[in-house]
């Protein structure tokens, strides 16, 4: 029997600044860098091809988490102590089932050879409400009885996320005795926290041996027979218990649960197939992100680092699926209203009215050891907040929810004006008010992404140009929204409030020179005088006046800008450009479709194209048609892929959403729930698309099918309509 080898570790260096405290460290490469995920609610794991979970595997971070939390980091299968050979393996569409088939190896035991290609082995493993369900079944082709042993081992560390990613604890709390029973093996750890944690390992029928490490399983094969095994993989988080369920059961249940989001949104198919298979997987991993919440359906950032709630990328994600699916802003415009910050708290980065930026489980966020468990130090999130909330009014018509949400969207504001701006000079900026908050409060947050030509970095409060803009959004919607409600005079001053922003903004950040505004201003009202994409997201909120950006557009896809996958975060002219950086250089599928967003709306429709077209080119080379958290901003170089970011998350969801939003694009497509109007504003298709159906276009009481097609310049047709929405094609 083959003895069981020691667990592997990546090897981590200390930080060496405050600043790279939440960097996540990169160890050396892994022995399988296709993972295989699986995610549910607070559950995720990451397993290799062959449905294994190796310590080495996916650069150490493999494994069954749960609430923040590694439960496991080692399962392993293997026959008569040899592992299988990999037939093939991949998740289901709906990201609801692993597969993996395996066959033999040759194997001697005693006087038996059993050939190579004998026994078929078919794993299939789904999460379900902290539970890992795997189905085991073994067949036999030989004509003889077989015997043979299939043996399961297993490991778990009980780390938190953070210390996988490779923050090191002074103290931790204690690994407890395993308790071996006839057929269920329980690993557990007490806290520091006062929590317990367990995994809770069952398998039937039963096992031949268990002991704290392992199952085996001595398999008797008759010819042309097959044995089924159930393993049940439980994670628990002090006492409460899910109900178990059997594997079909479970399966129904995903199952029926994707086909009720599906429901909810729009459903697109187009004349390219290569297209078909991004969009489909982007829906499909879009809904295995969302979390159901009592507030609502809320959408986690990704996987593996950022499995929970973060305030920015929820919004994003929302706006990117708007009009596609416009019960996901609802429930995220909730979720964030309920957890608003109420009262000032430095340790936090807390301050009234601020929209949350991250929320943690598991022991080091319960501890204070990373300031996360509930954490509001970010720039951007309130004011992109009140976008939302303007837009989804203005999508929907929704009076009664924004009725309820207006005291929320005032403590919004009142925030941007008071301790969101410190020093009364009109912008927005953001300076950690504790010693361990993030030190950059954008969504550029390395400590090293708002700098100087020169590269000397900027020194806070510091100013974004983006975040201004979301700012004067946000201003110009609310005053919208005030109107709506019959609050003229809250109109009048919020529109008199925006317009004096841009004018302000104008003058301080606009660079004649370098045809672009400034990235920043730093604590001394320094601007930061380098190109990046940050000057870009001034024409998706708005406060750019046409000329500037039309000279904007024209520098993000003619120039250094535009590595030919997307748009750089930071021109390959700058002092700080690195492509392999994490936000100086890189291309984010996020960042990009906010340009193309931008884009569109100032009519630049050739530059839309040009974005959209990149990131489509990308889908085609990642694997499963996933796009990645962000690839490597390197030149395209001919007949090659892109170069992956070595730990982007995947799937990310305002990656998945950037399709949608390029595609609203495109189409000039604006949803009125105030006029019950759908409205198509000089519709355009890209360049790989030559016919799109929209079905279940869904605007209250309305639900439509909709073709666009090219013809001549772009034909509208509607295939089918019920309710009284008025549809609108304007050439």
């Amino acid at each position: 029997m083959q003895t069981e080898p020691k667990a592997e570790s990546p090897t981590l260096q200390p930080p060496e600044t405050d600043g790279d405290r939440f960097a996540i460290t990169v160890s050396a490469g892994p022995l399988d860098d296709q993972p295989r995920v699986l995610r549910h609610q607070e559950t995720f794991a990451l397993f290799n091809r062959y449905g294994d979970i190796h310590p080495r595997s996916q650069k150490g971070e493999a494994g069954l988490y749960h609430d923040g939390t590694r439960f496991l980091n080692r399962q392993e299968l293997s026959l008569d102590g040899h592992r299988p050979l990999l037939l093939g393996s991949g998740v289901d569409e709906d990201n609801v089932l692993l597969t993996i088939d395996l066959t033999n190896p040759d194997l001697a035991r005693y006087d038996q050879i059993i050939p190579h290609g004998a026994i078929h082995i078919l794993r299939s493993k789904l999460l379900l409400d902290g539970i890992c369900l795997e189905e085991i079944r073994i067949s036999h082709y030989e004509s003889r009885d077989l015997q043979c042993t299939l043996r399961l081992d297993f490991g778990s560390d009980f780390s938190d996320v953070f210390e996988v990613r490779g923050m090191s604890r002074p103290r931790r709390g204690e690994t407890l005795p395993a308790r071996v029973e006839a057929q269920r093996l329980t690993l557990a750890y007490a806290g520091l926290d006062g929590i317990r944690r367990e995994v809770v390992i069952s398998a039937t029928p039963r096992p031949s041996e268990v002991s704290s490490r392992h199952m085996a399983f001595q398999l008797a094969l008759r010819p042309k027979s097959q044995l089924v095994l159930a393993v049940t993989i439980q994670c628990r988080v002090g006492s409460p218990r899910h109900r178990l369920v059997a594997f079909e059961e479970a399966e129904l249940r995903l199952v029926d649960r994707a086909d009720q989001l599906t429901q909810q949104a729009c459903r697109i198919e187009t004349s390219n197939g290569r297209f078909n298979r991004w969009i489909n997987r982007s829906f499909a991993d879009l809904f295995m992100m969302l979390s159901h919440t009592r507030h609502g359906l809320y959408p986690y950032a990704g996987v593996p680092w950022y499995n929970t709630v973060f305030g920015r990328d929820g919004i994003i994600t929302a706006l990117q699926l708007l009009w596609a699916m416009p019960d996901l802003a609802k429930g995220v415009l909730a979720f964030l209203a309920a957890h608003q910050c109420r009262e000032v708290d430095p340790s936090r980065d807390g301050e009234r009215g601020k929209i949350v930026h991250e929320m943690r489980g598991g022991e080091m966020a319960a501890l204070g050891e990373i300031p996360f468990g509930l954490y509001y130090g970010s720039v951007d999130a309130t004011p992109l907040f009140v976008v939302l909330a303007t837009r989804y009014f203005f999508r929907t018509g929704d009076r009664d929810f924004l009725e309820r949400l207006w005291p929320h969207i005032e403590a919004a504001l009142e925030w941007m004006r008071g301790d969101g701006d410190r020093d009364h000079d009109g912008f927005v900026e953001y300076h950690r008010r504790g010693e361990t908050g993030l030190i950059h409060q954008g969504w550029k947050d390395s400590k090293d992404s708002v700098f100087h030509a020169d590269g000397i970095l900027a020194e806070p409060p510091i100013a974004l140009c983006e975040v201004q803009s979301y700012v004067y959004a946000a201003l110009r919607g609310a005053a919208g929204v005030a109107r709506a409600l019959r609050r003229e005079s809250d109109a009048q001053r919020l529109r008199a409030e925006a317009h004096l922003l841009r004018e302000r903004f104008h003058k301080a950040f606009w660079l004649d020179d370098l045809q672009t505004y400034a990235m920043a201003l730093d604590g001394a009202k320094r601007p930061c005088r380098v190109r990046t994409s940050n000057a870009a997201h001034c024409l998706f909120g708005g406060i750019a006046p046409s000329r500037c950006a039309r000279r904007i557009a024209d520098g993000l896809v003619e120039g250094s800008m535009f590595s030919g996958w997307g748009v750089r975060t930071v021109d390959s002219r700058e002092s700080r450009y690195n492509p392999i950086s994490y936000h100086n250089g890189s291309v984010w599928p996020h960042d990009n479709s906010l340009i193309a967003a931008g884009l569109g709306g100032y009519g630049f429709q050739d530059a839309v194209h040009r974005v959209f077209a990149a990131l489509f080119d990308v889908s085609t080379f990642v694997e499963l048609n996933r796009l990645p958290e962000l690839i490597c901003g390197f030149a395209r170089r001919r007949a090659q892929g892109p170069t992956l970011y070595p730990v982007a998350c995947s799937p990310q969801a305002s990656a998945s959403g950037a399709v949608f939003m390029m595609l609203q694009a495109c189409l000039s497509l604006r949803m009125d729930g105030l006029r019950n109007r759908v409205i198509f504003n000089k519709p355009t298709l890209p360049p790989f698309l030559d016919d799109l159906v929209l079905y279940n276009l869904r605007l209250d009481d309305t639900s439509l099918d909709v073709r666009i097609h090219r013809h001549n310049d772009v034909g509208i047709g509607i295939l089918r309509k019920s309710g009284n929405a008025e549809v609108i094609v304007r050439k």
